[in-house]
């Protein structure tokens, strides 16, 4: 908890980890634990090697924070200010990664007492990025695993957590299969042709061109995949165009994000919605770029279905098998999903929602009142241990 307020304490952007990564490496060296640093920009791997041949599995947590002006009344609450897509921004752990490092921190200490015993090799990956590297940059899963942050020693199986706002604390979720969505988000220019306002059959309107567009690509998915089999999601979250009441503009930009969870439909929205585009805005004379993946694009998070059966009375043994809950996917996104595109990988949720509260009060992720109660962070330290140890020694009895 100590670790985890620090953190909080003092969040830092994508790519931007640098205080972070050193307080994690100083971590890991005072444990014996060989350190490599500086991957994919500030990324840090500690390598744990058991005193008993066997496997490798690496175990994850992701560094950054967002930037989000935090609104807790905490006496650690974040008072960091930064620079972001060029303003300046307040920053805050609004998504948990404070306590998935701690928890992570806490398991390698856990284990780094248990060397002699451990039948395998342990790999703590703290990764930068996972809320998307700045942009002109690249960063997060993606990179460390072009680096070769898999490799050297070649890494078996993978394990992650998420703590969750909306989730008791005690709890567990889970899913075998896909359990979190693709994501891919897209940048739309629709240009026309700048008029006065007050003659719009002078020129193009990419304005009205938009709103049509906007509204046609929401017929994607309600009226062209088959949402019964998966859900799937498009959404603009930013339009801007124009500065004067009077001037229609010449251009307008959209950002917008898709969300999917079945690789078929991912592929035919994206097809659909290149098509959508054009032709709605030929309907009013403009013209589109459509830059599709824009920033972002990361897989379906999906749970290997044998190497989740294996690791399920893992779960149910330490935290209980009432706490264990099979939950529904969600089309929230995380890159943790490159890591099990190389090997098979298991991720699931850790309740951190105060006992009693009901879940529509508790504030969201990605929000200036998130909140996490820190009494549920010892049982991810515990699971998170528990099936490395298990997976290592079920992987040399086999």
């Amino acid at each position: 908890m100590e670790w985890r307020r620090h953190l909080h304490a003092n969040p830092e952007l994508s790519n931007r980890e640098f205080e972070t990564a050193k307080y994690i490496t100083q971590h890991l060296k005072s444990l014996g634990i060989e350190v490599q640093t500086n991957i994919a920009h500030t990324g840090v791997v500690g390598i744990l090697k058991g005193g008993k041949p066997g496997p490798v599995v690496a175990l994850r947590a992701d560094m950054d924070a967002l930037p989000v002006s935090e609104r807790v009344d905490l006496p650690f609450a974040s008072k960091v200010t930064s620079e972001y897509n060029g303003q300046s921004v307040g920053v805050m752990h609004a998504c948990g990664h404070d306590t998935h490092v701690a928890i992570l921190m806490g398991v390698a200490e856990t284990l780094a007492k248990r060397k002699n015993d451990l039948r395998g090799t342990v790999k703590f990956i703290f990764q930068p990025a996972e809320e998307g590297a700045p942009a002109g940059e690249r960063g997060g899963a993606e990179l460390m695993v072009e680096q070769g942050v898999l490799r050297a020693p070649k890494v078996d199986a993978i394990f992650g957590l998420h703590i969750s706002s909306k989730m008791e604390v005690g709890y567990l979720g889970y899913r075998s299969g896909g359990i979190m969505a693709a994501v891919d988000n897209f940048k739309l220019t629709v240009t026309g042709k700048q008029v006065h306002g007050s003659t719009p059959w002078d020129g193009i309107d990419p304005i009205v061109a938009s709103a049509q567009i906007i509204n046609d690509i929401q017929s994607i998915v309600s009226r062209q995949l088959p949402l019964t089999k998966n859900a799937a999601v498009i959404s603009v979250g930013s339009i801007h165009g124009g500065v004067r009441s009077n001037i229609i503009p010449q251009s307008v930009e959209l950002i917008g994000t898709i969300r999917t969870l079945d690789p078929d439909m991912r592929n035919h929205l994206h097809a659909r919605l290149r098509e959508v585009v054009k032709h709605s805005a030929a309907v009013m004379g403009a013209t589109t770029e459509l830059q599709l993946p824009y920033t972002t694009h990361y897989p379906i998070t999906y749970n290997q279905p044998e190497l989740m059966e294996q690791m399920l009375p893992t779960m149910q043994r330490v935290a209980g098998s009432d706490n264990v809950l099979l939950m529904d996917a969600i089309t929230g996104a995380e890159d943790f999903s490159f890591f099990q595109q190389q090997v098979p990988g298991v991720y699931f949720f850790l309740g951190g929602k105060t006992k009693g509260l009901a879940p529509e009060q508790a504030p969201a992720h990605h929000t200036p009142d998130f909140y996490i109660d820190e009494s549920g962070m010892p049982l991810g330290v515990q699971v998170l241990s528990q099936m490395a140890i298990d997976y290592m020694e079920q992987s040399t009895r086999q």
